[in-house]
């Protein structure tokens, strides 16, 4: 079996150095060369031809967001980012995975020997998964990413708090739920998110979400209402889940542990659903990494909810829906342009059948 073949893109020698020794470790990757800047990047992606590229969000010459969208749109390959914790660093990379990068890993605010060495094995997990991520051409311009969509509502979906959508998603789930929440209109019943993501990323990707939809997008707190026309983020670092208050539904969050090998992780989410709000919810498993979720679903679906997933054709990585599917948790399959469309008609059969 060949060898994942890695270009290391990075600004920093130091950086570059760690990186090239963290993959080198593993068995099946071979680091095939590195460079300092997208320009010498370039000349060796042309000439090496990589697998996967991990690239650096701030370099010189170029930054990395703008060499992301030339290099998909010439040749698209798998690219893990590799991001520090600066709010803006926090915003580039989201734009990075809008812009089809495959993944990302932080970088340590200090100490980054000792830091980059804690994180080796999420790096390689990372580069593996990449590649065998399916990467195509991003022909969404950035102008038109960057545009709210237009407020549009559908009546029949004007109703109580009784209802509430549960989305779960890990790799490509940036790419996709910006494909997916901005398509609801603003009177949608409540919707809560877990996308596998750090603490510091999911409140700036809630407040970029809530830039591109009609509906109202947040970053959890605890006690959180669920209601129509808001979708609430599972924060990193915290499992979220669904309870009642009356005859209302609200958020609680947790630290206990990961499950899954994930916190926030989707099967809690979904099992909360399942538990509390049983057929008057909707559950939609999208791309991702794994199988978190699945068992959450099956539940869910048991409890007499409607169940969506993501199909292998449109998913980056087709574990999550697929695992889901293969479990029996699944009523439809769709490829990811008719997932909103699906989640508005079962809203309003939901409606229909009050």
């Amino acid at each position: 079996m060949s060898k994942i073949k890695v270009l290391v893109v990075d600004d920093s020698a130091l950086m570059r150095q760690l990186i090239t020794k963290i993959l080198s470790s593993a068995p099946d990757i071979e680091v095939i060369g590195s460079a300092s800047d997208p320009y010498k990047a370039r000349e060796k992606i042309l000439a090496q031809q990589p697998d996967v590229i991990t690239l650096d969000v701030e370099m010189p010459r170029m930054d990395g967001l703008t060499f992301l969208s030339k290099l998909m749109h010439a040749r698209p390959t798998p690219v893990v980012m590799v991001s520090s914790l600066t709010e803006k660093g926090c915003d580039t990379t989201l734009r990075a995975l809008e812009f089809g990068a495959v993944d990302f890993v932080t970088k340590p605010k200090i100490d980054v020997t000792n830091g980059m060495a804690n994180v080796g094995e999420e790096i390689i997990e990372k580069v593996r998964v990449a590649s065998r991520a399916k990467v195509t051409k991003i022909d969404i311009p950035a102008e038109s990413v960057a545009q709210k969509v237009q407020s549009t509502s559908t009546d029949a979906l004007i109703t109580s708090t009784h209802k509430v959508i549960a989305i779960g998603t890990s790799t490509g789930g940036t790419q996709a739920l910006t494909q997916v929440l901005p398509k609801l209109p603003s009177n949608i019943p409540g919707i809560v998110v877990v996308i596998h993501m750090p603490p510091g990323f999911t409140g700036r990707f809630a407040k970029r979400l809530n830039d591109l939809c009609q509906i109202q997008v947040k970053e959890a707190q605890r006690g959180d209402m669920i209601i129509p026309g808001q979708a609430l983020i599972a924060p990193g670092n915290f499992h979220m889940t669904v309870g009642r208050s009356g005859a209302r539904y609200l958020v609680k969050l947790n630290e206990s542990p990961p499950v899954n090998q994930f916190r926030p992780s989707v099967d809690v989410l979904f099992n909360s659903c399942a538990k509390y709000v049983g057929s008057n919810a909707i559950g939609v498993i999208l791309t991702g990494m794994g199988y978190d979720g699945a068992e959450g679903m099956l539940a869910m679906k048991q409890a007499g909810a409607e169940t969506i997933a993501q199909d292998q054709n449109s998913s980056v990585v087709f574990g999550m829906p697929n695992e889901a599917i293969k479990r029996g948790g699944v009523d439809t399959v769709l490829p990811l342009n008719k997932v909103s469309s699906a989640i508005i008609d079962s809203a309003k059969k939901m409606t229909a059948a009050v």
